[in-house]
């Protein structure tokens, strides 16, 4: 009996017209686009959700931790293997969209919701990897005459 009212139920619910990032998506963008693409993509998928606040909560999150990264970044000796930081924020934004998002993000798919292609999500990997190289450039001008 309870399945015939879930088979019901999902006959009669709404196919969402808004796309989503899924996971492997958003892994990916952060591991080479950096902290404001997480943010971005899981900000983005908080108001497709209707959760404005946790959108809003994404951004000031984001950008503590991308001031905290960059600050980091210029503490360290140069011969620190650099490739720990997309792995360390690559770990916390699959946590994060596991968290918070993962089963929004499976009912979506599965009331034939769409994704965001690979293309758009390149392009935001490669918007947000240019504005990160800019902030940290800007940075090192300013504070350091480099």
């Amino acid at each position: 009996m309870t399945q015939d009212n879930n088979v019901e139920k999902s006959v009669f619910e709404e196919i969402p017209t808004e796309k989503i990032y899924s996971k492997k998506a958003i892994s990916t963008a952060t591991f080479f686009g950096g902290p404001l693409v997480v943010g971005y993509c899981i900000a983005e998928n908080f108001k497709t959700f209707n959760d404005l606040e946790k959108a809003r909560n994404t951004w000031i999150i984001t950008a503590i931790c991308t001031i905290v990264i960059i600050g980091i970044s210029f503490s360290l000796p140069e011969n620190f293997p650099k490739i720990v930081f997309p792995v360390i924020y690559s770990f916390i934004a699959s946590y994060i969209i596991q968290t918070y998002q993962e089963e929004n993000i499976q009912k979506h798919n599965d009331n034939g919701g769409d994704n965001y292609g690979g293309w758009r999500v390149t392009l935001i990997t490669l918007l947000g990897f240019l504005i990160l190289f800019g902030l940290i450039m800007a940075i090192a001008v300013f504070f350091y005459g480099i």
